[in-house]
Formats: C-alpha cells, sequence, structure tokens
C-alpha cells in the first residue's frame, strides 16, 4: 500500500486551513524531525529554536516580551488556554463564555476539563456583546474571541471582549489559529497591542506556511503557563508545561524557517495576493447569481446549493460547507487565481 500510496496534492484543495510548507520550511522540518522539544535538557538547541519561534509569534502579535511554546495545532492551544483559566480561577463550577462560532476545539475543552461552555450567538457574523455579557457570571473563568473564523473568516470585537472579560475577572483569550498571519495587514484590533488580551492562539502551520505540526500558544504573562507546569522528574529539566509531551522539533523547526523566510513582506505580499483571490471569487459567484458573505479575511462562503458542492467534490475539487450550509473557500497561499479560474469553468459547467 504505502509504496503505491501517494500524498494529497493541494492543486483542487479550496477547504483546507493548511497548506504547502515554504521550501524552508519542509527543509528545517527534516533536518530536526528526531529531536524532541518536550525534553529540552537533552535537545538544547531546538529547545532555542523554540523560544526563537515565540519570540517571532510575539512580533507578529504585538507582544514585545511573549512567553509560549509551539504546540501541535490549534486545538492543543486552546484547550491549554481553557486549562490557565480554570486552574487560576477560584470557583467549583467554572465556565466559559465563546461565540457559538468558536472553533469545535472548546467544546473538547470542554469535556476534557470539566468546564461549562456558554456560546453567545452572532450578529453579522461577529459575536453580540450583549449577549455575551449576559452569560457572564462569577464562575466565568474564560472570555473567549475570535480573529477569523474558520466558517466565514470575521473577525469579533476583540478589545470589547477583553473588557468583558477583565469586568468579570476572567481571563480573556483570542483564537487567531487561521488569522494571525494576515490580520496584521489589515486595520482590525485583534493582538496583545491592542487589547488586554491574556493568551492566544496562533499557528504557524496555517498561513504561516510551516510544516505540520506546528501551532502556537501565546501568553502575555509567564506565570500565566506555571498554571500548566507538571513536574517532570525523570527528564534532565524538572517540569513540563506541554500537553502532548514528546513532540517532534519538526514542527519548531519549520515555523522558526517559515518565519523567517516571510514575516513580515512575505506575509504582506500574500496577504495581498490571497485576499485579492477571494474578492475575486466572489464577484465571479455574485454575478452567477448566488448569494456570497463579504469577504473579511481570505475566505469566501456562498450559498451554492448542496448537490452543486457535491458534484464539485466529485470532479476533484476539495470543497467544504458551514453549519448553515454555505459553500466555503478558503483561499490559502496554495490557491492561485488560474485554479479559482478553473473552478469557476467546473461551476459554470452545471
Amino acid at each position: 500500500m504505502l509504496q503505491r500510496a501517494e500524498p494529497q496534492e493541494f492543486d483542487r484543495v479550496l477547504s483546507s486551513m493548511c497548506t504547502v510548507p515554504h521550501p524552508a520550511a519542509r527543509d528545517a522540518a527534516e533536518r530536526f524531525l528526531a529531536t524532541n522539544p518536550g525534553d529540552p535538557g537533552t535537545y538544547e538547541t531546538v529547545a532555542e529554536l523554540e523560544a526563537e519561534a515565540v519570540d517571532y509569534l510575539g512580533e507578529v502579535t504585538g507582544l514585545s516580551d511573549p512567553a509560549g511554546y509551539v504546540a501541535s495545532g490549534g486545538t492543543e492551544a486552546n484547550v491549554q488556554a481553557v486549562r490557565i483559566a480554570r486552574n487560576r480561577a477560584d470557583t467549583d463550577d467554572p465556565n466559559v463564555v465563546a461565540p457559538v462560532h468558536a472553533h469545535f476545539s472548546f467544546t473538547k475543552a470542554a469535556d476534557v476539563l470539566g468546564v461549562e461552555l456558554r456560546t453567545a450567538p452572532a450578529e453579522d457574523y461577529r459575536v453580540n456583546l450583549a449577549a455575551m455579557a449576559e452569560l457572564i457570571d462569577d464562575d466565568t473563568v474564560c472570555v473567549v474571541g475570535v480573529a477569523g473564523s474558520t466558517e466565514y473568516g470575521y473577525v469579533d470585537p476583540i478589545p470589547d471582549i477583553a473588557a468583558l472579560a477583565h469586568e468579570a475577572d476572567a481571563l480573556c483569550h483570542v483564537d487567531a489559529a487561521w488569522g494571525g498571519f494576515y490580520l496584521p495587514f489589515t486595520d482590525h484590533d485583534w493582538h496583545f497591542g491592542h487589547a488586554e488580551v491574556d493568551t492566544m492562539t496562533i499557528d504557524p502551520h496555517k498561513v504561516g506556511q510551516a510544516a505540520v505540526p506546528a501551532g502556537g500558544l501565546l501568553a502575555r504573562d509567564e506565570t500565566l503557563l506555571d498554571e500548566l507546569a507538571v513536574e517532570t522528574p525523570y527528564l534532565e529539566s524538572t517540569s513540563q508545561l506541554t500537553l502532548t509531551g514528546t513532540r517532534s522539533g519538526a514542527g519548531v523547526a519549520s515555523a522558526v524557517a517559515a518565519m523567517e523566510a516571510l514575516w513580515p513582506a512575505g506575509y504582506r505580499e500574500q496577504y495581498e495576493r490571497s485576499m485579492a483571490n477571494a474578492d475575486w471569487l466572489a464577484d465571479q459567484l455574485r454575478a452567477r447569481g448566488h448569494d456570497v458573505v463579504d469577504p473579511e479575511l481570505p475566505l469566501v462562503a456562498a450559498d451554492l446549493s448542496v448537490p452543486m458542492t457535491d458534484e464539485l467534490r466529485d470532479r476533484g475539487w476539495r470543497v467544504s460547507k458551514t453549519g448553515a450550509g454555505e459553500m466555503r473557500v478558503v483561499c490559502m497561499p496554495h490557491v492561485n487565481r488560474s485554479m479559482l479560474r478553473s473552478f469557476v469553468a467546473d461551476l459554470d459547467w452545471y
């Protein structure tokens, strides 16, 4: 089987929030494949690279003295953020308040950590702040904002969410797993420099073009990470704060390599190309009579019928649907105008 198997080609993938790694990231991942950042006392070089990756991520997210680590992905980072909030709080009945469009990893976090998840409705694809405020009480340990939602690519009002969190003595966590490498080139207020954000998820293996797995968890204050630490008596290091423990240094090294190669000019150019592609596709779909959600970041959602979406998949296009049934196209770095022209041509065939 393995001799015949080939990895997924990306020439018709329109649904993924991961992409083709940058060549430098691919090379770095291979070189550091056998190292283990979970044992920094033994694997000192990759531990130093992880610190460099965190510094880069702090620069991207407006944090001058960042704390954090390279996680397996956004799910781990979101679970860990909820774990920090739960562990620091003085309540036996903790709850987390998040938008209804928060990533499904928060459902996992609530289940694993024994925390109640309360979801506030959206209005125009952003959280309804009044509804969110009504859900917050004395047992709320974390209030979540999304900076680039996975279904529509919209950005919640992060400064207002942070204000609600701190009024309740809760932590503010921002999930920018996908949007974090696009947002620095927009006018949105979304990061540590714009609001009293405590923790943030941002994934180099998405728009950052690192190899999978390379997520990111950042904290404004290193003492927040102390809530995660457990003793590691048989390792050369004395404690560990990650969730996965042993993990390949491939993700760490590739994240550094990608950010060295692309931050900031390469990422800016990529944002401009991807946003132009999203706007072009939205215009093409509107011209064909489809209702389209105006793209805020490079993601297009439109009301193509379910049978049409299924037919496109039958022709090899990897497309997905939102919870409301709209077709969803993510204009990642591997998605170019030629791909989109071919996609529209196949759409016209039906």
